[in-house]
Formats: structure tokens, sequence, C-alpha cells
């Protein structure tokens, strides 16, 4: 159901693994690029000094308007990156096209319904995976390779409570600008659009492709102890894709499921709910079992409404 079309036919190539790097170096150097204009522009718009941004980034959080810029040139340097990357290598590199049209055609409401409901299903099954990714133990023998990693998620754990510890409302949309909308365009364009379809035209197969893109998806966070959920969700979104032909559907998934936890996140820390959010430190066995169950059935229905045949 893959609607990704190009004249070059690249995925025919004999010569693919030089494609993959080219991509890689597109998609790399637009991050880079445009993640130096939002470092120039974070003076200007939010009057923070080039040596409080390198404080910011070494992690001293407490430069006035600091989580602000860094949700700018999160928003600027990824999400808006990964757009333009993906612009770059679909219409300059390949003289593809989307068709975006075509995959609007293909937007249906029980679609949406499913999408919301195996959405919420996965969020609450994927509670389970965040708890068991974050309590892995590496063989002795890895130990010092174990606490460099416990050591680098500290550090990003850190950063994302600092960017998610929003103080007021126009914050929280801002976040959900930035973690949600943008972040969930770009990531799906580039991964599910580009990617996924390269692959499995590669490996043949619609699902190793679904998987691979899922593990470079998730990798490319560079958070290893919650690399499971999020190639759980990556897979997720790349058969909501496969199933439909519509990356409107994995856009809107990533879009909820980013937003609807930056909310509860916010309202945790409001203290409106009492359960810590960003804690990994327990989980709710009926709830994962019961968002796994949501989740198998709306799956399970979302293929019989697309009527797919797997290859």
């Amino acid at each position: 159901m893959e609607i990704y079309e190009t004249q070059a036919e690249i995925a025919s190539r004999k010569n693919w693994v030089l494609s993959l790097v080219v991509i890689t170096l597109i998609t790399f150097g637009s991050l880079v690029f445009l993640q130096g204009i939002a470092t120039l522009l974070i003076p200007v718009l939010f009057h923070v000094s080039f040596d409080d941004l390198v404080v910011l980034i070494e992690g001293n959080y407490q430069v006035p308007n600091g989580r602000m810029a860094l949700l700018f040139t999160q928003g600027i340097g990824s999400g808006l990156g990964f757009c333009f990357a993906t612009w770059i290598i679909l219409v300059l590199l390949e003289k593809a096209s989307f068709r975006w049209k075509t995959q609007w055609s293909r937007v249906s409401g029980i679609n949406l319904g499913l999408i919301l409901v195996m959405t919420v299903g996965g969020m609450l099954f994927n509670g389970f995976l965040v708890y068991w990714n974050s309590h892995l133990v590496l063989p002795s023998n890895l130990a010092p390779l174990e606490q460099w990693m416990r050591e680098m998620e500290t550090q990003l754990m850190e950063l994302t409570r600092f960017l998610t510890d929003f103080q007021s409302i126009s914050e929280l949309l801002v976040g959900i600008l930035v973690i949600g909308v943008l972040a969930g365009i770009g990531e799906e364009v580039f991964f599910r659009g580009v990617i996924q379809p390269k692959l499995q035209g590669y490996l043949r197969s619609p699902h190793w492709g679904i998987w691979l893109t899922a593990i470079i998806f998730s990798a490319i966070h560079v958070q290893f102890y919650g690399f499971l959920p999020r190639l759980f969700l990556g897979a997720l979104f790349g058969y909501m894709y496969h199933y439909t032909g519509s990356l409107f559907y994995p856009i809107l998934a990533h879009i909820l499921n980013n937003s609807l936890t930056l909310l509860a996140v916010y309202l945790s820390n409001q203290g409106f709910v009492g359960i810590d959010m960003e804690s990994t430190d327990t989980i709710s066995i009926p709830a994962a079992l019961g968002g796994f169950l949501v989740l198998s059935l709306g799956f399970l229905y979302f293929k019989k409404v697309n009527r797919v045949k797997d290859e």
C-alpha cells in the first residue's frame, strides 16, 4: 500500500548502499544547518547569549528563558530539519512525490477512530516497556559500557525533565508544538515516508523494512534505556502507514502520543494527577494488560478494515 513512488527508482539500483549513504549525509547536514541557524537566532529572540547557551548545553538550566531557547532549537533543528532533509531527498535527489492528495483520499473516519484507540492502547502498554527497558542489566563483563549508558541516560533524562517542566499553559502549548506537532510531522515524513519504503524495497520484505526503520528511528534518539519503547512505537507507526498507504495516520498517531504524554506530565507536575508520568520505578500491570488488549483488538480490526494481505 506504499505510495512512495520515484522516477529515479533508486530502490532498484544495484548500488543502493551508496544511496543510503547520500541520504544519511543529506539528513545530518540538514539537521546541523538548521540547528546552526536556530542557534544564531537565539540571542535575538530569547536574549540568551552564546555563553549562556553553552552553559545550558552543559546542563546548567538556571539560564532565564533557557527552556524556550532549547525548545526553539529542537523545533527548528530537529522537527523542521527532518522536513527539510525529506524535501531535498524527495524533490532534488529522487524527483519523487508523496502525492498528498492521494494520501488524503485514503483518510476515513473509521481509521481515524482506530488510530486513536491504538495510540491510547499503545501508550498504556508502552508503560510496561519503559519499565522493563529501564531495569535491564547487562552482563558483568559489560559493566563499563553499562555505566556509560546509565550516565548518558541520566543526562538526557535531566534535559527531558527540564524541557517538560512547563510553568504555564503557554509553555505547554509551545512544548506540544515542538515535541508533539513538529517532531511528529518531521520524523514521520522522513522515517516512514522515505526510509521505510526504501528499506522495504531493498530487503524485499514489508515487515523487515518496517522493523529495521523502527530500529533506526529508536537508535537515533540515543536513549539506550528507552530503546524498546521507541522501537515499539516506530513499528506501530510503520504498520499504520504500510496498511493504509497514507502518512496522515502515523503523523497523527505520533502527534497524539507525544502531545498526550506532555499533557499528562504537565498535569502531574501541577498536582492534578497523583502519578509521576516520568518515573520508571513503578508500573501498573492492569493498565499495561488493558492497553495491550485494546491495541491488539484495534490493530486486528484496522487490518481487516484496510483489507491488506501480508506479503
